[in-house]
């Protein structure tokens, strides 16, 4: 058996995703090896030799283009792990689409469902089966992720549901947005609020099948929320960034869940940010975001 460890990435051009390729290179092993993915073949390339070349750099880290959307590359990718080096060690499902905000959530609605749900569902069900014991599969949220920030009406559709109905629930808003009813259903205009619950509750499906298992041989599946980062995806967004963390600053608690030698109960499944574990059904909605957005 390989013993290298293997960890991946996904969009990891820039901001966020980027540090914690950064992070991983330089807190993981010469033998083991990291996959800095994005979309764009020349920006990987870039990004993957520019980390591979700082000076704290420990792993090898090696460029591999990945495009989220398609969830036949999100498998072969998996399947191709799992046959060259017996599986994964570490996945950090990343990817997000900058969305500004006076553009039109409805009109930008596929591609950041696209990006952030269907590939939060396909990098859940392909790399969920080729983790390998004591490893790390989170998804980067945030804490607009818990429940209550949506309409009571539509917690039905998420609380202690299967990632089959966490799927259909966010198909359901697809459509909604598309026939012009999410309104009336409930949904707020805001993309991220709806997007964030549903990666959450996709967490928490998949950790419910696979708890018993995975806290016997030290996996942790897991969101993270990484808090407020100045990075040029949420600047649009906030007047007031005293507040936020650069990438590497919020890059280090996410690292810090990786490299943890023993995954702790109380945090698996849950939406984690700075070490503990948020309420899933705090928050409450956010009506004055909606308001302020372009219709």
């Amino acid at each position: 058996m390989n013993t290298s460890r293997i960890a991946l990435v996904t969009g990891a051009n820039q901001g966020l995703g980027r540090a914690l390729a950064e992070g991983l290179a330089a807190r993981m092993r010469p033998e083991d090896l990291v996959l800095l993915t994005g979309r764009d073949h020349r920006r990987v390339t870039e990004a993957a030799r520019e980390t591979a070349g700082l000076p704290g750099t420990r792993a090898r880290v090696e460029g591999r283009v990945l495009d989220v959307t398609d969830t036949e590359e999100i498998a072969r990718l998996a399947e191709e792990l799992r046959a060259r080096y017996g599986g994964v060690d570490v996945v950090v499902s990343n990817a997000v689409t900058r969305l500004l905000p006076h553009e039109s959530q409805a009109a930008r609605a596929d591609e950041f469902i696209d990006v952030s749900n269907t590939a939060t569902h396909a990098v859940l069900r392909s790399f969920g089966p080729v983790l390998r014991p004591c490893g790390r599969l989170l998804v980067v949220a945030s804490g607009l992720g818990t429940l209550g920030h949506l309409d009571p009406r539509l917690h039905p559709l998420f609380d202690g549901a299967s990632l089959d109905q966490v799927e259909y629930a966010v198909e359901s808003w697809r459509a909604a947005i598309h026939h012009n009813t999410a309104a009336e259903a409930g949904w707020p205009r805001w993309l991220n609020v709806p997007s964030k619950v549903a990666q959450v509750a996709a967490v928490r499906a998949v950790a419910a099948e696979r708890r018993a298992r995975d806290l016997a041989d030290g996996t942790l599946v897991a969101a993270v929320c990484p808090g407020m980062v100045d990075t040029a995806t949420s600047r649009p967004w906030f007047t007031d960034f005293s507040g936020a963390r650069t990438p590497a600053e919020a890059a280090r608690a996410v690292l810090d869940l990786v490299s943890a030698p023993q995954a702790d109960p109380a945090l698996y499944g849950e939406l984690v940010r700075f070490g503990e574990a948020l309420d899933w059904h705090g928050g409450r909605p956010l009506v004055e975001q909606d308001r302020l957005l372009t219709p």
